[in-house]
């Protein structure tokens, strides 16, 4: 390991080809943005609470949504790349480097399958309870009732999702190709780079995506568009472990970064600019261009969409001091949200659609969407803490392999929380 990588600022430089992916020290931003972007999750996912306002989504165009994916692909960059590279270089097996991959999609799959029965359960409990017919209807629950056996299918093989709980199919998918797409990376960034934006230009262009059963339609997120911002993720996490950055610290690219933060906020709130820009969007989708570039639509994860979210993600990068509050002591509780990711997501969302109902049984009570956001954060912050203290406890001995036993290939996994 270079000393540079010992730095906190520590700066990421270009790709080169090649497997040999050093260990290097957890980035404490990783975490932390992660662990932020749980939060923002949770509190976006109860509408109609004032601190919605203070979430990423009121600066621009993107949401916790991508701030979700990338980080996620970043994390999965770091973690799974070494495996791959020593498949690549003729040190590991290729069901050994994908193994941890796999494994990581299937756990996904398990957790939202879980979590999908627990929303549709909550709000079916709801509708008794509170003699509501409409929590039978809200967030696409409708069709379970009257396509009950194919939405039965349509869970299971992912084809039906409801509201709120539909954006860990997309990432399970991303995940299963994710071997493919690391090797991709590892081999020729540049071209895989090249290669997922022009797949993210035609599947918006042509509307393709993955369809919807029952119902119709197609995924929420759909993963033919969003696998860019994962695989832009991915090119970062590998340049990452490498103590190295996918685009260089520029004063120049920073001031331009900076300066589309700014436009893109005065886009939504200085009068009159909003609606010219997106007049000027609207002529445009009518000369033809994908509607990707034109609209803000978010399921085909549209251009001003990706531009904010990249742009944030560089001008955050680019600050030292960045680094220096997310490893502060003070900043412990969202690196551990974050280090525990899965876990508080799976939490948050369960307590969100709670939070959903009580607030709209009891619209009157003018405490609950001040106080229902907080204790949803303070319980996931609290299971974090747990299953952080269990993951410390000594782990019982292994038995000795007998002799009669072969040794088994050594896998790497990486971080388990990407």
């Amino acid at each position: 390991m270079t000393q540079s990588s010992n730095r906190p600022d520590a700066q990421l430089i270009p790709i080169r080809r090649g497997v040999d992916l050093p260990r290097r020290a957890r980035d404490p931003r990783i975490d932390a943005f992660r662990g932020l972007a749980l939060i923002m999750i949770i509190i976006d996912h109860m509408p109609g609470n004032p601190w919605e306002h203070l979430t990423i989504r009121n600066i621009g165009f993107s949401d916790a949504a991508e701030a979700f994916f990338i980080m996620s692909g970043i994390a999965a960059g770091i973690a799974y790349s070494p495996a791959i590279g020593r498949w690549m270089s003729g040190e590991l097996r290729l069901w050994d480097a994908m193994a941890p991959l796999w494994r990581r999609a299937w756990q996904l799959y398990i957790v939202h399958i879980v979590l999908t029965v627990a929303a549709i359960g909550l709000y079916a409990w709801a509708a008794d309870t509170f003699v509501r017919s409409e929590f039978r209807v809200m967030h696409n629950l409708a069709l379970l009732y009257d396509q009950t056996g194919a939405a039965m299918a349509g869970l299971v093989t992912l084809g039906y999702q409801i509201g709120y709980v539909n954006i860990l199919p997309s990432y399970t998918v991303l995940l299963l190709a994710g071997p493919a797409l690391i090797a991709a990376v590892l081999y020729a960034p540049r071209t895989t780079l090249a290669v997922a934006g022009a797949f993210w230009l035609y599947a918006g262009a042509t509307r393709l995506t993955i369809p919807n059963h029952p119902g119709g339609g197609g995924w929420f997120f759909n993963p033919l568009t969003w696998q860019f911002i994962f695989v832009i993720g991915l090119a970062i996490g590998v340049r990452h472990r490498k103590d190295e950055r996918l685009v260089r610290n520029s004063p120049i690219l920073f001031k331009l970064a900076l300066g589309l933060l700014l436009f893109i906020f005065a886009w939504r709130y200085v009068p009159g600019l909003g609606s010219f820009m997106n007049n000027k969007m609207a002529q445009l989708g009518g000369l033809g261009l994908p509607s990707n570039i034109t609209t803000h639509n978010k399921s085909m994860l549209a251009l001003p969409r990706l531009v904010h979210i990249l742009a944030l993600v560089y001008v955050l990068s680019c600050l030292p001091v960045v680094t220096r509050i997310c490893a502060h002591r003070y900043a412990a509780p969202l690196r551990l949200m974050g280090s525990h990711g899965l876990l508080v997501f799976g939490l948050g969302t369960i307590l969100a659609l709670a939070g959903q109902i009580m607030m709209d049984v009891e619209p009157t009570v003018t405490a609950l969407p001040w106080t229902l956001p907080l204790a949803a954060i303070a319980v996931c912050y609290a299971a974090a803490l747990l299953a952080e203290a269990a993951r410390k406890q000594p782990q019982p001995k292994q038995p000795a392999p007998t002799k009669a036993e072969a040794p088994r290939a050594e896998v790497i996994t990486g971080s388990s929380t990407a």
